[in-house]
C-alpha cells in the first residue's frame, strides 16, 4: 500500500511538497521510493541554485536504476538534506520525514496535485 500524506502537495512525476509560506520542503513520494527499491546515492542540488518547476533538481540512484528528481516549484534552494550523502536509504525508510531532499524559497508556489488527485494517478495496487 502506498502512503499518501494529506498535508502535502504532489507532482505527476512523484515528488511531494510541503508548503509553509514562501518555503517549500520537497522530496520523492512513497510510491517513487518503492519503485526505485534500495536507494544507494543521492546527488543533491547546490544551496543558492535557482530552479524552475519541472527542472531536474536531484538524481537518485538505486540498486535498480538512476532516476531524475524534478523540482515541484520555481525558486531558490536555501537548504539541502546533507544527511542523505551518508544515509541515502533514509529516502526508503522515511520519504516524507527525514528523507526530504531540499528546501526552496519561492514567491508563489505553482499549482500542485492535491492528495486526492495524486491518488488517482497511482497505478492500482
Amino acid at each position: 500500500m502506498v502512503d499518501v500524506k494529506d498535508d502535502l502537495r504532489y507532482t505527476k512525476s512523484h515528488e511531494w511538497a510541503r508548503i509553509e509560506g514562501k518555503r517549500v520542503t520537497m522530496g520523492i513520494t512513497d510510491y517513487a521510493q518503492q519503485e526505485l527499491t534500495d536507494i544507494v546515492y543521492v546527488e543533491l542540488p547546490e544551496i543558492g541554485q535557482e530552479v524552475k518547476a519541472g527542472e531536474i533538481i536531484a538524481v537518485v540512484e538505486s540498486v535498480k536504476s538512476t532516476s531524475d528528481t524534478y523540482c515541484p516549484v520555481s525558486g531558490k534552494v536555501v537548504e539541502i538534506n546533507s544527511e542523505l550523502e551518508n544515509a541515502p536509504e533514509t529516502m526508503n525508510t522515511d520519504p516524507y520525514g527525514e528523507g526530504w531532499i531540499a528546501v526552496l524559497e519561492c514567491e508563489s508556489p505553482e499549482e500542485l496535485l492535491s492528495p486526492e488527485d495524486y491518488r488517482k494517478i497511482l497505478p492500482e495496487a
